[in-house]
This record gives structure tokens, sequence and C-alpha cells, in this order.
């Protein structure tokens, strides 16, 4: 079974908002709302928290919460499991919504727990880095050029109407995922929800790919009938 998610908030409204974005990313992920007390106020329920992390399934699950007192209630939650449901279970220490959408991604991709927790908890490095914009990030924030002499480069012109809207952005990320390459789109890489959506790439926009690994060839291939497909939308007229 693939890993679900948990999201805890203090409010029930912010709570299925975000497991609402993600899902729109993430369709076949378990995402579950865990927002607001028992009387749907202001606060945390370990009521909500509990049941929540039994819904979220046996394929391991990860928690994402907002403010310290929702960590404290998941903590909570999380001792009163038995010890074989324990292990299964992470708390991420990761932004609400960014991690939110970082780890339905992954775990969309059929990404492992520790793979999922990983997504979660780079999600703020990843958004300062994005939003620094390629010339501005360091040399960890993997905006280099590929080294291979010769990497497979392209460019294609987004045609649906919104460009790299967040939809469209993850169906972009998930399949950059499964090709063993190294895949920059506009300087940034292409298996990053984040930085993808950061780029702000609207339709008629190019986009630049610079591929390389073994499966260079294939994945720039498969991107550009992605682009050219306009991701299953409306054509943008002109």
């Amino acid at each position: 079974m693939s890993v679900g998610l948990v999201v805890v908030s203090h409010s029930g409204k912010i709570a299925e908002g975000v497991v609402e974005l993600a899902a729109q990313m993430a369709p076949s992920t378990r995402i579950i709302a865990a927002g607001g007390t028992d009387g749907g106020g202001i606060g945390t329920s370990f009521n909500k928290v509990s049941a929540a992390l039994v819904a979220a399934g046996d394929g391991g699950v990860v928690v994402l919460c907002d403010l310290g007192s929702a960590v404290l209630t998941a903590e909570t939650a999380l001792d009163f499991l038995d010890d074989d449901a324990r292990v299964r279970v992470r708390i991420a220490r990761a932004p609400l919504v960014e991690g939110s959408v970082a780890a339905a991604v992954a775990a969309e991709i059929g990404g492992t727990l520790d793979q999922v927790v990983a997504a979660a908890e780079s999600a703020a490095t990843q958004f300062r880095a994005a939003s620094q914009g390629p010339e501005m990030a360091g040399p960890d924030t993997e905006v280099a050029s590929p080294a291979a002499p010769d990497p497979v480069t392209a460019r294609a012109t987004l045609v649906n109407r919104d460009g790299l809207h967040a939809r469209p952005a993850s169906e972009f990320v998930k399949l950059a995922s499964g090709f063993d390459a190294t895949v920059l789109v506009n300087g940034v890489d292409a298996k990053s929800l984040l930085r993808i959506m950061s780029l702000g790439l609207a339709g008629g926009q190019d986009v630049n790919l610079v591929a390389e690994g073994p499966d260079a060839r294939a994945a720039v291939d498969a991107l550009v009938n992605l682009i050219d497909s306009a991701f299953g939308e409306e054509k943008r007229l002109g």
C-alpha cells in the first residue's frame, strides 16, 4: 500500500483546504484532514487525529501539523498506537501547506515512508531556493547544468491556457520522477513540484529541458509529449 498523509491543523477549514489542494496533485493518495476540536472549534482533537491515523492506511502515515500544540496532539495520539502501528507513522517537521503538497506528490509516485518524510521536510528549503530564482540559488539547490558533456536538450511551448499551474505541474513532476535521469526545466529540478510551480510558467511560455543520465532522451521526449498534449486541458487561443 502507498503512504498516506494526515493533516493536523487548529482549524478544520485549514486542514480541509490543504487536503483539497494536495489531492489535486495526488488523486490516488489517501490524505485525511484532522482539524479543529471535536466540537468544531479552534484547537486540536486527540480523537480526530487518532481516527485519522487509522484511516490513512497501513502503508505508512506521514503527519503534518501547523502549530506546536498540534504536534503535541499528534505525538500523544502516536503514543497510544500499538508498537506495530507506531513504527509506520512519522511526524514531519515541515510547513503545513508546502510540506503536504510535496509529501503528497512523493506518495503519489510510490515513495517509501522515508522518502515521503524527506520530501515534506525539504519543502521549506526548496521553496526558499525556488523563490530566489536559479541565478540566486546556492550549489546545493540542484539548478546547475548537468555535468554530462552531451546533455539532451529540447524546447517546447506550453499550449494549455493556464500553463504549469498546480495540477499540470504535478503531472510533470510525476512523469519526470519515473526516469533515471537528472532533468532541469528552465534551470530548476524537474522532480521538485515547489520549484516547478515557483517558475510561474503561463500558457504560451517556453519550457527549456536539459537532461542527463541513462533515460535522458526518453525523459525529454516524454515530457515534450506531455507539454504538447496540453496536459489534457483546454488549449489556449492564439
